[in-house]
């Protein structure tokens, strides 16, 4: 088998033959100015081809009936080949002589005729798609074809989706297993309920279907709460964002000085850089005013009970109270362990989520989150 005689043409000369060119890059598939989401390999001839086919029914054996009293005709093995709900229905059609006959109900005469049509060429007008967009998704989920469904979901996301259709998109989404375009329009809804509550679509839903519209009422009320909620949390991450940024503050006061403030042993220059710490000025006068004020007492001075407040806390933050320069750190260290369990609770509670809203847990002076559970 393997030897190539004198007689065959692949043993001329002993010459390989010349392999078939690759085939070209993929064509979008287009029909009369209109582009489809997907690829096609078909030359555009033919996809003329399967069009004329259509239009002209040349030998059509199937006949489809719509409500309006509008006659398709087409070809069985394409119905069947493309959809398998059609092939269903045509084992179980009855016809006249060779021609059998279905019925396809609930959908306008133009909106069956280019669904029929796609199954042929996969391809349609952008026109036909704009007017007829809804039932077109519906009978593409219904009958199963994926690709028209994708495309008519492409659409309504990307330009045909509106205020006033949104209500009807919204609940041909949920009947049609769509659950991006349900969270698009469920979305669009939330953010234009007052525009949207006074169309026809919205009327009619809650006519027919009072629940759902109360399903996104409730949803309404359940969005406003958790934007609520993620404010709050972001103004709390603030707070303790810039509780740490003041401990930051204090202990580089403390140790290395600024502008005019600092550890007694250091000398501080006139031509020093700009301080890096954002929050450094407020505690630099927060200090200089525990330093001068003659109501130093934890429930005298608002001031100074804030100070206090900053060097309790430095001190639970702390990873080494021996070699700190902030003042009463090891003191607040030994007042921790004679505290009341509740008073201690709430401090650890305070200092892990700061150091947490930050995410430094390696810094040289302030312990990790980890560690605060632990001490």
């Amino acid at each position: 088998m393997e030897t190539i005689t004198k007689q065959s043409p692949q043993g001329c000369n002993n010459i390989c033959p010349t392999p078939p060119p690759l085939p070209g890059p993929a064509m979008n598939c287009r029909r009369k100015g209109s582009a489809t989401k997907g690829n096609s390999c078909a030359s555009t001839a033919t996809r003329d081809l399967w069009d004329n086919l259509f239009d002209r029914g040349y030998r059509a054996d199937v006949t489809i009936r719509t409500n309006d009293g509008g006659i398709i005709y087409a070809h069985a093995g394409v119905l069947g080949m493309a959809s398998p709900v059609l092939r269903g229905m045509l084992k179980q059609a009855k016809g006249v002589g060779h021609k059998r006959l279905i019925s396809i109900h609930g959908v306008q005469y133009d909106a069956v005729r280019i669904f029929i049509r796609f199954l042929y060429s996969s391809c349609y007008e952008q026109e036909e798609m704009k007017e007829l967009v809804l039932p077109l998704l519906v009978l593409s989920h219904a009958f199963v074809v994926p690709q028209l469904k994708r495309i008519c979901e492409q659409q309504l996301e990307n330009s045909l989706l509106t205020l006033d259709n949104v209500v009807d998109v919204f609940q041909l989404s949920l009947l049609c297993d769509a659950p991006r375009l349900v969270l698009l329009t469920h979305r669009m809804i939330l953010r234009n309920i007052k525009a949207v509550s006074a169309t026809e679509g919205w009327i009619a839903m809650k006519r027919s279907h009072p629940a759902l519209e109360k399903e996104i009422l409730e949803s309404m009320i359940y969005e406003d709460q958790m934007e609520k909620e993620r404010i709050r949390k972001l103004n709390e991450r603030k707070i303790y964002l810039q509780l740490y940024e003041a401990m930051e503050a204090l202990v580089h006061i403390c140790r290395d000085g600024c502008r005019t403030i600092g550890p007694c042993d250091k000398d501080l220059k006139d031509d020093q850089k700009p301080c890096t710490y954002e929050a450094c000025k407020g505690i630099e006068l927060l200090v200089r005013h525990f330093a001068g004020c003659k109501l130093r007492v934890p429930g005298g001075c608002i001031h100074c009970k804030r100070m206090w407040q900053l060097l309790e806390l430095h001190s639970r933050l702390c990873a080494d109270s021996g070699s700190c320069r902030v003042p009463l750190c090891r003191n607040f260290k030994d007042k921790i362990k004679k505290q009341f369990k509740k008073d201690e609770m709430k401090w650890k509670v305070l200092a892990k989520k700061i150091l947490s809203t930050k995410r430094i847990g390696g810094e040289p002076y302030f312990l990790s989150s980890k560690s605060i559970s632990s001490y």
